[in-house]
């Protein structure tokens, strides 16, 4: 029966450490699954938002086109009455409103230009100036619905980061093309100080968790393409850059 110890005490061992194991494996996929719930939520807010800014860009695009023979007769009346200081003045402010709802940016993905434009018209709404060159690749490896979560969580961030310093200081750059036949996409905005931990970054938002989701969204959607992610923060700037492989090249089909 002695011989008989040793395999019992291993027998034992292997079903204890079978049983922790299992635990472990449990424990993890329950994380994750309450962790991809809380983002499934997140993201549906975010494209909640996303819709409600897109439609009321729209919105104003719509007013300014329905007031637009008003525009016309009106300016006539001036230009009849010889009122050439007048005009010019109302030309000027037509022009500053146009401004505001003209959707410039055209990159050849419909899905991108909404998200785009609408993050962009929100930064505009803060007085933030922006500068946007954008050139997407016919065959992204990320699917439209993940390039616009990666577009609008990051464009949300900016736009939340300038709104807390002065409005003379703020500003958004965005670059997205190919580059060494590789997707690229660069966001700089201005920010205040940024806490670091670690290789991350910390929120200075209220609403940390939320923006915690965010960011694990970026990360999830880079790591599920191979991609690259870096992050980084100089005195009142803050950047983000992503790469990702094309297996093409990355042939672009437009630009503005």
């Amino acid at each position: 029966m002695k011989p008989m110890k040793p395999l019992l005490i291993i027998g034992a061992i292997v079903a204890i450490a079978a049983i922790a194991a299992a635990a472990v494996w449990g424990i993890r996929k329950l994380i994750y699954h309450i962790i991809d719930r809380r983002i499934a939520n997140f993201q549906s807010s975010l494209i909640e938002k996303q819709m409600t800014e897109t439609e009321n860009m729209y919105r104003q695009m719509r007013g300014w086109r329905h007031d637009y023979r008003n525009h016309i007769q009106n300016m006539k009346i001036l230009l009849a009455a010889g009122n050439y200081s007048e005009l010019d003045a109302y030309m000027d402010e037509l022009a500053r409103d146009l401004i505001t709802v003209d959707t410039v940016i055209k990159t050849g993905n419909v899905m991108a230009d909404a998200v785009l434009n609408a993050k962009l018209y929100a930064a505009k709404e803060i007085q933030a100036r922006i500068s946007v060159k954008a050139n997407i690749p016919k065959n992204l490896p990320m699917s439209d619905v993940e390039l616009c979560a990666v577009l609008g969580n990051l464009l949300d961030n900016a736009v939340e980061s300038c709104a807390r310093i002065p409005a003379e200081e703020r500003f958004i750059r965005v670059f997205i093309g190919v580059i060494k036949g590789q997707f690229y996409l660069s966001i700089q905005n201005a920010a205040g100080e940024m806490k670091k931990k670690g290789t991350g970054y910390l929120s200075t938002k209220r609403d940390g968790e939320a923006y915690g989701y965010g960011l694990f969204r970026i990360d999830r959607i880079a790591n599920k393409y191979k991609g690259f992610v870096n992050r980084q923060s100089e005195t009142g700037v803050f950047a983000t850059e992503l790469i990702f492989p094309l297996a093409d090249g990355g042939e672009t089909v437009g630009a503005k």
